[in-house]
């Protein structure tokens, strides 16, 4: 167990490094593009299409399309081959079957031209995957074995395996669970012939997923763990959270919902680090069925109720928004409101209807396009020669019409992708905005505190001292013990004074003000009774200033997390380093305490941690708790340094 959880822990720290390295990628290829022409800058547009396919797919497009123009211009196929590839694959992630179809056909029409069996056994794979989508099992299952075909004759062992996982899917959708296991049987003992892990986990889902169907929970149950074991190996957090969300099912099945609920929430928080929103909804709609069966109704509301803002935020979520609509009716007839139970059983048959009524209208309209198409033959047929002249107008119009309804659909969607973007780009800004000035706000009101402590009671208090210290001349003591006293009375005020000065110079050190952050730091820690704690601290690449925001945030956050150390660990070591580099500041406070479970929830509703993410948020930053009971403490802390 310790050692799967060292290997999510990494999959999950590698997520940032990986995108961070993806899109130094992108850069270098888009810095040399100016200086290529003819196949390499098509090759170059090809590379930024797949590259941008994850983080930008309006982009990917537009390289796609780039390099189908360019590849025309100098006749350069295999340019316009990928490209057409790699935009019917993102359509295909958009859900867009019949655009991703339409460029799969093209892609396919070129590699015929070239001769390239290997691509066109590709093209049959992707094509039979969308007519298995939209549940077209017999074209489907004839492209997969056309796929076969072509990669037995080149003796391609990957092609093979993939083809039939392929072929056993389409058994599976069928019904013909022996054949899919047959299938999915051979195709795994190619991919450990070739030592395709990725592959083999892969094939051990719909392993899992067969013996499922086959009611053998003995057997799924091994085929998902063999699943997650092998996903944790290669480090794949998409197949990790796909083996997770299978496991977690499973256990909900049997009934043991301590051990489905932990194994859902860890494949959420995997999609959540994706960005993959479409998947947190899936998750969240099991995790919801899983407390509504566990009995904890108020967590499964709330589940429910973030994958509906989740949901709104994406088209392709209709289905997922359906689920959470139905999961949402039946935790609502379990704690016996049966009023939202009804509105929640209404919305979801509503939108059933609409995703079904969708559907149906696009295949009426196909139908009707065909009756029409027909009707006009026969006419043509009939009336050839009277009406050519009639046909060409016809035909003229019809294209026409329909080029303007394409190019009104396509206007429209870039005008509502380009609205959602600028309207999230708003929010995005006001929150900034707000977050910001809330800040500020307490900053100025730090500064006004101890302006007031250091000129008003500081001085008062001077005044004060100085004043008992004048007339203590003039004064006649009866005794020694009354001298003392008065003595006594100076000595508390020459304390006060320090005090006053020194909560007013914490609240608003000027260090931060003159030197910067690391020689704040430093006077900080410095106050700091070493026989209380030992704190070391390691400073580099900060000797030029940096933002008066970012220091003044990144102070307040090491300032927190030390007093945090003092106040609850009772460690007697501290380690702090603040590192800056080209990717930004890298913070760590280290203590040798007693720690923490840092997966405890509870632990992260007080205002300290709270305060320590809110502030890191709003630098675009990120911050990582890692505790244990008895193991100390360490926070990571990264911020982004805006160029």
């Amino acid at each position: 167990m310790a050692r799967k959880k060292i290997l999510a822990a990494c999959i999950i720290v590698t997520l940032p490094l990986f995108l961070n390295a993806q899109q130094k990628v992108i850069d270098s290829i888009e810095k040399l593009l100016p200086s290529q022409k003819d196949s390499v800058l098509a090759k170059s547009y090809n590379e930024l299409t797949w590259q941008y396919r994850t983080i930008d797919q309006d982009k990917a497009i537009e390289y796609g399309n780039k390099a189908i123009a360019l590849g025309n211009k100098i006749n350069f196929s295999p340019a316009i081959a990928q490209a057409y590839n790699d935009l019917g694959i993102i359509y295909y992630d958009q859900q867009d079957f019949t655009a991703a179809l339409a460029s799969y056909q093209k892609a396919f029409n070129i590699r015929v031209k070239l001769n390239d069996q290997k691509g066109i056994g590709a093209v049959y794979n992707k094509i039979g995957i969308i007519y298995q989508k939209e549940s077209k099992f017999d074209s489907a299952l004839l492209y997969a074995q056309k796929a076969l075909t072509v990669y037995e004759k080149l003796n391609d062992k990957i092609g093979i395996s993939y083809s039939l996982n392929n072929i056993g899917i389409v058994n599976q959708n069928v019904g013909n669970l022996d054949e899919a296991l047959k299938y999915q049987q051979q195709s795994i003992a190619i991919k450990e012939e070739i030592k395709d892990r990725l592959g083999v986990a892969g094939s051990y889902v719909n392993v899992g997923n067969i013996y499922l169907l086959k009611k053998d929970v003995a057997k799924a149950k091994e085929y998902f763990e063999k699943a997650e074991n092998m996903s944790r190996q290669i480090g794949n957090p998409e197949y990790l959270s796909n083996s997770l969300n299978n496991l977690s099912s499973l256990y909900q099945k049997t009934g043991d919902y301590k051990k489905a609920l932990p194994l859902a929430q860890e494949s959420f928080d995997i999609r959540s680090k994706l960005g993959d929103t479409k998947g947190q909804v899936s998750c969240l709609v099991n995790m919801g069925s899983i407390l509504t069966s566990d009995k904890q109704y108020s967590l499964a509301e709330s589940k429910y109720m973030l994958g509906l803002k989740l949901a709104d935020t994406l088209s392709s979520c209709l289905g997922e928004k359906a689920k959470l609509y139905d999961g949402l009716s039946q935790l609502y007839e379990k704690t016996g409101d049966y009023k939202k139970s009804m509105e929640m059983a209404r919305l979801t048959v509503k939108l059933n209807d609409s995703i079904y009524t969708d559907g149906m209208n696009k295949r009426f309209s196909e139908m009707e396009t065909r009756y029409q198409t027909a009707k006009k033959d026969k006419q043509i047929q009939e009336q050839q020669f009277e009406l050519t002249k009639k046909q060409y107008w016809l035909y003229g119009s019809i294209g026409f019409a329909i080029l303007l309804l394409l190019l009104g659909y396509s206007f429209y969607r870039r005008y509502k992708l380009k609205q959602e973007k600028r309207l999230q780009h708003e929010v995005m800004r006001q929150q900034d905005i707000a977050t910001k000035a809330i800040i500020a706000a307490e900053e100025n009101e730090r500064k006004r505190i101890a302006a007031e402590l250091h000129d008003g009671v500081g001085q008062m208090m001077s005044a004060a001292k100085m004043n008992l210290s004048a007339i203590e001349n003039e004064i006649t003591f009866k005794d020694e013990a009354q001298k003392k006293s008065f003595d006594k009375v100076i000595g508390m005020m020459d304390e006060s004074c320090k005090e006053v000065r020194s909560v007013s110079h914490q609240m608003m050190p000027n260090a931060l003000l003159k030197s910067g952050l690391a020689t704040a730091v430093r006077e900080f820690i410095d106050k700091i009774d070493s026989r209380i704690i030992k704190i070391n601290l390691y400073a580099e690449g900060l000797n030029e200033r940096l933002d008066a925001d970012v220091e003044t945030v990144l102070y307040r956050v090491i300032q927190e997390c030390v007093n945090n150390v003092i106040k609850h660990s009772g460690a007697n070591n501290l380690d702090i380093s603040l590192i800056k580099d080209a990717d930004g500041i890298a913070a760590t406070v280290e203590d040798n305490g007693r720690g923490f479970d840092a997966k405890d929830k509870q632990k992260f509703e007080g205002i300290g941690l709270k305060n320590i993410s809110s502030r890191i948020a709003f630098l675009k930053g990120t911050v990582d708790f890692d505790s244990s009971p008895g193991k100390g403490t360490l926070v990571a802390i990264h911020v982004p340094i805006t160029r």
